[in-house]
Order: C-alpha cells, then structure tokens, then sequence
C-alpha cells in the first residue's frame, strides 16, 4: 500500500466497515481506503476546507498539483484526465485511456464522450492540446514547464483523441500527467481573455465552479451541475482559505471552525491522532531536503556539501522541527516502493566534518554560505537548526535569509541561493527524480549536472521493465549518495486531518486531494 491511515483505535473500527475509493466512471476502484465517517456518502451541505497556501492565479498552469501547492483547488475547477492507485498505476477519470505501442516515442490519448467545462462549451482534443502546448511556453511560467517540455509535438487526430509525441521515449509518461498540471484543462477562450478575466470567471470542466473569490480571505465554490461523473461532487458548496501556520490549522478542526485541513505537518497529524480526529496521510517515496547550490560557490565543491551532509545530525532535526514526530528519509525509496534497496543516504560523521570543514579553510575556502528560507515556521525551524549544528563546527559561518513567499518560489527560476529547502516526493519516480536530477531539467533546484546521475536517470526513463527501472534507480541512488547535491531531511506527510462527520478522503499523485469524493454526515 501507498498510503498509512493514522485512526484512533475508535476511528480504525469504523474505517473497517468503509471502503470508499474514488469510483470514478465505469465503477472502477479508485486510489485508495478512505478514513473518517464511516457508511454510505451523503449528498449535500457545504465544506470548508483549509490550504496550506494562498493562491495568486486560478489560472491551471500556474496552480501547483501537490498537497503543498493548492492541488485540491485545481482539481476542484478543473477535474483530472487520469489518477493514481496505490499502486502506482493509473486510474482514467475524464481521459478513457493513454497509450502507446513504440515504447513511449508516442501516445494516444482519448477522452470520453460528452465532456463539457462549466459553461457548456465542450472539453475536447482540441482543448487538451491549447493547454498542453501552452504549458511549453516561458511566457506561462507553469509550474511544469519540465513536464510538458518532454512533449515534442501534439496533434488532433479527432475531438476526442489527441496524438502526443515526445522529445524522447518515456514507457512511464501517464506519470508526468497524473502529477503535474498537465492533468488539469481550462476552457481555451476563458484563458485568452487574459489572466484578470480568467481570475473573476475560470470556467473548467471539474466537480465545482468559482462563486467568489476575496483575495487573502475566501474562496466559495459551488456544485457543477454539468460535471462529467454524477451524482458526484456530494457537497453542494465548498469553502476554502488559507491556514499558514500550523497551530492554526489543527486547532481551526479541533474547534469545528472548518471541517477538514490540507495538512503536511507531522506534529499536527500526531495530535489529531491523539484527539480523535480522522486523518489520512500518503506513504511516499523520497521527501524533503537541504537543496545546495552546486552551480556557484561555496557548494560547487564536493567537500562542502559531504562536510555538511556529515555534520548534520537529522534525528537533532526531526525533534526540533517535528517534536520527534517526523519519519527520516534515510532511504531513497520507502519500503512499499518496487525500488527500494538498501542504500543509505546519510551517515552523521562529525570527525570527517570537521576534516573536510578544516581542509577548505586551508585552501582558503572556508565555508561560509547563507541559507534561503521560507516564511512559514517549519522551514525557519529547518534553516535555525541547521544553522544552530554548523555553528559547533570550525570554519563554518551559515547566514538565515527568510525570504517572502513569491521571491522563494522563484527561486527556482533565478538561481539566486546557496541552500534552500525543497523536495522530491512520489509514489513512482517518473518523472520527479528526472525533473528534480538531471542536469538539464529547469526544475533541477541543486543543478547538479554530472554524467553518471544523467545516464542512469535517461536509462530508467527509457525502461521498458520494472527490472530494467530496478537496476537504473539503483545506480542513480549510488551517484547521487556520492555526489551529495542534497541532503533529505524527512519523508513529506501528505495528508489531511478532518472533525467528526468527514468522509470520503481520496488522494492521489503528490497528496492530491479529489473534492468531489468528500461528503459530510451532519
């Protein structure tokens, strides 16, 4: 399984008796169990739902589809082509399949009969190809820019299939689909009209539409009745704001000021444990880490990042940051995960830290470096302490900077850190460990560009066999353990905490929440 379920021994019994998945059309199984009110959906009432995150657009492309990054707000407006079990496999929602048969040089993608956005217009091939092509666009700046620069060209074949060609072959391209926002389709007049008029009416095709929208205050959506998959959504409104700080959000539950949270904070899913409240929480592979700048120094040189990989004493982290609470990424691939191995990614080595901290000093490098971090109180916890366990260290200096959350986000784009915190969690590898690794990715945070890492990443890419992975992941594990452009810190907990009366907790990909699948028992 993919997924844990943190129940209390009362919630557990219930969440026995319940097996709902995401039954999308056709009456398939969906990605999972699902935690919480047990018994049959119920039709009707409002949610309110509190994000991680404060949206800037509405607009698909620059939305992110990851628990962190406003997922269940993209697949509110606009629905999903496909999903993901817990298997890693794919589940077709609006899309009816995804094919190929010359080993991912090519695919088909046919849509299913009948779809239409919001305003009655319909969602077909030719819409799916002015989304997809536009993702490829700088002017965009979609957040998958990596994803979508693998297709090479798109071609509508009829209006509901859809020819995509890529760049290179990938056997596992549905994955990039499933977990970036390629999977979701906006209305191609709506988004011409420009991104003020597409802000105050973004018309989709998904479980719900915009009723109003108060920047740093409210977003109120209600049911679209033309939604492909009835009687899908159950709720008839559901309401979202944003909860940054993690305090607030747990206690926003607990005290029935909202009924469910997006929640990545362990600490918080340990206590809502403890309190009774359901939660639900994806097993992912890899996680989060301390990204170091290999493109500038002091990190261009391999001794700076080892001497700081052997430094830092991550059970020290964990405590500080989580209360204990955390679960340590010491390998790449969680043990559910086809490609686990054995490999060990840290070793806490003070004495050769110290070694390699007084080598560079005498070749007139000491380290010295400032640590980028984002405004919300996990990653300032994450910066202090790693500060806090340098500063034991000779011929160590770390800076705190915490940046505002637009000019964080940018880094990626500009390049402009030493070290940062961010992340490569997945359910399969493809195509997160590609776009996060290999040297020509624009979403490769650290730019570690070495050859090694390179080949044995387009070999897993290229892979026709989970074996043919297996082996190619294992190298990459070994390369990157020696090149150490990275440090993983924890596993990321996606996840949600709910109040009593919420069920129907469906996740995919990245801990993508599916808001149509959530109802409550009043």
């Amino acid at each position: 399984m993919f997924r844990r379920t943190r129940l209390t021994a009362t919630a557990a019994v219930c969440a026995i008796a319940l097996a709902l998945g995401a039954c999308g059309g056709g009456g398939d199984s969906g990605p999972g169990p699902s935690a919480g009110a047990a018994g049959e959906p119920v039709a009707g009432g409002e949610g309110r739902l509190l994000l991680l995150a404060e949206p800037r657009t509405l607009d698909p492309a620059i939305l992110g589809n990851g628990y962190a990054t406003l997922a269940v707000l993209g697949n509110a407006l606009y629905g999903t082509l496909m999903t993901g079990k817990d298997d890693g496999r794919v589940e077709y929602k609006m899309a009816e399949s995804f094919e190929t048969t010359d080993e991912g040089r090519t695919f088909t993608l046919t849509l299913r009969d009948g779809l239409l956005f919001s305003d009655g217009t319909p969602l077909n091939a030719e819409a799916v190809k002015f989304n997809w092509d536009r993702l490829k666009e700088p002017a965009t700046r979609a957040v998958n820019l990596a994803e979508a620069s693998d297709i090479a060209s798109t071609e509508v074949v009829d209006d509901v299939t859809l020819k995509v060609t890529l760049v290179n072959p990938v056997p596992a391209f549905a994955q990039s689909v499933v977990t970036s926002t390629l999977n979701w389709i906006g209305s191609p007049a709506a988004l011409q009209k420009g991104a003020q008029a597409f802000d105050a009416a973004p018309i989709g095709a998904g479980p719900f539409v915009l009723e109003s929208w108060t920047r740093q205050a409210d977003l109120k959506l209600v049911r679209n009745p033309r939604y492909w998959d009835a009687p899908k959504p159950y709720l008839e409104r559901l309401t979202m704001r944003t909860a940054t700080e993690t305090n607030q959000r747990y206690n926003t539950v607990l005290t029935g000021g909202a009924d469910l949270a997006i929640e990545s904070s362990p600490v918080n899913l340990d206590k809502a444990e403890q309190a009774g409240l359901a939660t639900d929480v994806m097993d992912l592979s890899g996680g989060l880490f301390l990204a170091m700048n290999t493109r500038r120094a002091p990190f261009d040189d391999i001794r700076a990042r080892r001497a700081v990989a052997a430094a830092l004493d991550l059970e020290a982290v964990n405590l500080a940051v989580y209360n204990g609470t955390g679960r340590p990424a010491d390998l790449l691939f969680a043990d559910s995960s086809p490609f686990h191995t054995s490999t060990t990614l840290h070793k806490t080595d003070k004495a050769l830290a110290q070694k390699l901290f007084d080598e560079l000093a005498a070749d007139g490098k000491p380290l010295s470096f400032t640590f980028t971090s984002a405004p919300s109180a996990e990653n300032r916890t994450i910066a202090e302490n790693i500060q806090a366990q340098l500063g034991a260290f000779k011929n160590v200096r770390v800076e705190v900077k915490v940046a505002e959350i637009t000019e964080y986000v940018a880094l990626r784009r500009t390049h402009e850190f030493d070290a940062a915190v961010s992340s490569a969690f997945f359910q399969d590898p493809e195509p997160r460990l590609w776009t996060t690794f290999n040297g020509k990715s624009a979403a490769n945070l650290p730019g570690i560009d070495d050859p090694k890492l390179n080949d044995a990443l387009a070999d897993a890419r290229a892979a026709t066999t989970e074996d043919e992975r297996r082996t190619a992941y294992a190298v990459f594990e070994k390369a990157l353990v020696d090149l150490m452009p990275v440090v993983f810190l924890a596993r990321a907990e996606p996840g949600v905490i709910a109040g009593k009366g919420v069920g129907g907790f469906v996740q995919y990909g990245l801990g993508s929440l599916l808001p149509e699948e959530i109802w409550i028992s009043r």
